[in-house]
């Protein structure tokens, strides 16, 4: 469709904008042509390798695996920053550029390589969720973790070759590196100056850290909840509904008044309607399908056209119009956000709790256009037989019944044959005798003795409605009830209202989600899983690579500070807690373990050459304090084209990248102070325990 197409397109231009700004990054903290190229050059080894093996399994290049590059670009800059960092800083300990390339890149690449891997092991369960989730995500998460560990291989490799040919070092004069320097040798005294206080109060320090992540929590409850935010696709659908009964003339004469009145729309620009039938509708029902004019040449968003379009349609006399976005659909195959059944083996039980259900759910505020397939056709007249009364005046229930046919369908009595043809004969009454339901009973039937007696003294007819189709799901009688979100409201607000009245059921009543509704509780819950095995993949590889059970939860502390960052950061953006801002958030709990890695990995160094803990992690600080603020502003300014999110699609990849942005902001300052505070505390408890 147009939109996909505008979507990948503005995508692949977010990504040329985010590989331009990490360029400058690069070249404000290296102030050096050469070496800002040699960072730069990771970012093609990376994309490129990793394109060259999606292709080779057959996938293609949409939007997933495109996000995928995009969000790496930020990444896979930080292998060869660190290199990059080392092998300067061995460069103008006074080394030359072969022995700066070879020691630089050894004394950092188990930092590097522990990094890189807790980025993948973060992604890793993202690529196992279940259903269409997991198919699309599966590219996505293969895509990055391709991108990082090529950049990894790419910077322990080809960086140091190109360093011991092309690298040069030295002051780098001028008013811009006076004020670049200036501003990180502040930077430097201050952070010096916190680091002190907060490795003197290592205790104060974790608790004002727990303090702040507890207070962010609140964030999770004011955030919206849905699968899929809306999206301007610049497409519509209308389902139309009119009275029972209605033929499909009546039906085309009133959404032909609904054409006239959507044609007038200067927002539309295609209009397709279908009258009766389509997609098991009846006679009394429709569809009209919308494209819109694009977003900058209307006056109204999409949502704000769906509210005009419900209000106007539906005060057409006779007619109900159920506007639907199909951008909220989700990954549901296709529906309403809210679906739901309440099956049971009570059918009449069934029906009441529904329409009780369907009453509820609207008047919570948190949904519109709710609607059931249970539909009452038109009325029937049950006719029972009394078989006592019968029996006693000798008239069997065969005749009673064959009587009643002579009057609705009449009575097949003899056939003839004509021209080759057999042609039955039937028995019915006068049409004036039998348009009314009381002239079943006005029909006599003869006695055992012969005597005539009035149909009315052996039976009791009923006028009643009659349901179109009585369905079923899980093998059990059950309605499904449907709903669109209400503007304010989200689908998670909807789906807690739809909770609370399951809960409420009469024993014997079931509810159960389905859809988009179901997809979005499977979810969260898949979402949930794949944070907590990503934390404990995480804990197993650094726990394997520090040898160590002690340093590992060191770096995992900075997960929840991170955390609080990207819930905050939605809040702020006013954005919702959905499936994409669900892996934006964690993606991010793989970047902020970075930094965490390089201090840890430092100060063990350091302790293992005798310096005690405090020490080490000043040292440490100190060492890495340009590296860590470089990799992260890259990762932040490769991430902001795509947080802004201006075109088309850009309201399924902002909160993901808003999510990284925020949480790399947060992580990266408190990591800088609250992990060398946790790792001097750990030190302390491990000595007293020894």
């Amino acid at each position: 469709t147009p939109y996909i197409k505008h979507s990948i397109s503005e995508l692949r231009f977010e990504i040329v904008i985010s590989i331009l700004l990490t360029g400058v990054v690069a070249w404000i903290f290296l102030r050096s042509l050469s070496s800002t190229l040699n960072v730069l050059l990771a970012i093609p080894m990376s994309l490129f390798g990793a394109l060259a093996i999606i292709h080779a399994l057959g996938w293609t290049l949409n939007l997933f695996t495109l996000l995928a590059l995009g969000l790496a670009v930020g990444i896979v800059v930080d292998d060869a920053i660190l290199v990059l960092e080392s092998i300067v800083r061995r460069r103008e300990a006074g080394d030359d550029k072969a022995t700066a390339a070879s020691r630089g890149t050894k004394s950092i690449a188990f930092a590097a390589l522990a990094a890189s891997i807790a980025v993948v092991a973060i992604i890793v369960p993202v690529v196992f969720m279940r259903g269409v989730i997991g198919q699309f995500f599966l590219q996505f998460g293969v895509a990055l973790s391709l991108a990082v560990m090529l950049s990894y291989i790419e910077a322990v490799t080809l960086a140091p070759a190109r360093c011991a040919q092309f690298l040069t070092v030295g002051h780098r004069g001028g008013r811009f590196g006076g004020l670049v320097d200036g501003a990180l040798n502040w930077i430097a005294r201050v952070y010096d100056r916190c680091l002190n206080v907060t490795l003197r109060h290592p205790w104060l320090t974790t608790l004002a850290a727990t303090l702040l992540f507890a207070a962010s929590l609140y964030a999770v409850v004011l955030l919206p909840r849905e699968q899929v935010p809306a999206q301007e696709q610049s497409r519509l659908r209308i389902n139309f509904q009119t009275a029972v009964g209605s033929d499909i003339h009546e039906t085309d004469a009133l959404i032909r008044k609904a054409e006239t009145l959507v044609d007038a729309r200067p927002e539309v620009a295609r209009m397709y309607s279908i009258t009766g039938g389509f997609g098991g509708q009846g006679a009394n029902g429709g569809l009209m399908f919308l494209t819109l004019v694009p977003p900058e040449q209307r006056d109204f968003s999409q949502q704000e056209l769906i509210g005009e379009l419900r209000r106007e349609l539906n005060a057409i006399p006779g007619l109900r119009a159920l506007p639907q976005d199909p951008s909220v659909e989700g990954f549901g195959g296709g529906g309403k956000p809210v679906e739901f059944s309440i099956g049971g083996a009570d059918w009449d039980g069934v029906v009441a709790a529904a329409q009780a259900a369907m009453k509820a759910l609207e008047a919570s505020g948190t949904a519109v256009d709710v609607d059931s397939n249970w539909r009452v056709g038109s009325p029937e007249l049950a006719v029972e037989p009394n078989r006592a009364r019968a029996d006693d005046l000798g008239v069997s229930v065969t005749d009673i019944a064959k009587t009643i046919q002579t009057v609705v369908g009449g009575l097949r009595v003899a056939k003839f044959t004509t021209q080759g043809r057999r042609i039955d004969l039937r028995v019915q009454v006068l049409e004036s005798q039998r348009d009314q339901p009381e002239d079943i009973g006005r029909l006599h039937l003869r006695t055992r003795d012969g005597t005539l007696v009035p149909a009315s003294m052996l039976i009791t007819s009923t006028e009643r409605p009659t349901l179109q189709q009585i369905t079923r799901r899980a093998r059990e009688r059950a309605v499904t009830i449907t709903a669109n979100v209400a503007e304010g409201s989200s689908q998670g607000a909807a789906l807690a209202v739809v909770d609370t009245l399951g809960a409420a059921l009469p024993d014997g009543l079931r509810m159960k989600l389905a859809g988009a509704s179901q997809a979005a509780s499977e979810t969260g819950w898949d979402m949930l899983i794949a944070f907590g095995l990503g934390v404990l993949v995480a804990y197993m590889v650094l726990a394997a690579q520090f040898n160590s059970f002690k340093h590992p939860i060191t770096v995992l502390m900075i997960l929840p500070l991170a955390l609080s960052g990207g819930l905050l950061a939605l809040l702020i953006a006013g954005k919702t807690l959905n499936l994409f801002s669900g892996i934006g958030l964690i993606l991010l709990m793989g970047l902020a373990k970075k930094n965490s890695i390089v201090l840890v990995d430092v100060a063990a160094r350091r302790r293992a050459e005798g310096a005690d803990a405090i020490q080490a992690m000043r040292d440490a600080g100190a060492e890495r304090l340009r590296p860590i603020l470089m990799t992260s502003i890259a990762i932040i300014a490769a991430a902001m084209p795509i947080a802004i999110g201006l075109g088309p699609g850009g309201e399924l990849r902002a909160p993901m990248a808003i999510a990284i942005v925020g949480g790399m902001i947060v992580a990266t300052t408190l990591s800088l102070l609250v992990v060398p505070a946790i790792y001097v505390l750990f030190e302390k408890i491990g000595r007293q325990s020894e």
